[in-house]
């Protein structure tokens, strides 16, 4: 079913990111990141008060692949 859409304005688009407007069939990521991060860590606010008594990351990934990019074009 084909999309209307009005007026768009785009500020910005990173270098890995993607603007979809409308109809799209298949949409692919041409690279792929991990973060590892504690307790608390992407928090945003002005005043934020943390109570963490002990924070430990677990970074243990027992799988080789998460997202494969090979055949992205």
């Amino acid at each position: 079913m084909p999309a209307i859409v009005g007026v768009i304005q785009v500020i910005s688009v990173s270098g890995s990111g993607v603007v979809h407007i409308g109809d799209v069939f298949k949409i692919s990521p041409y690279s792929t990141a991990k973060t590892y991060a504690g307790a608390g860590s992407f928090n945003t606010g002005q005043s934020i008060s943390l109570y963490n008594q002990h924070s430990a990351t677990n970074i243990n990934d027992p799988d080789l692949l998460d997202e494969p990019i090979a055949f992205n074009v």
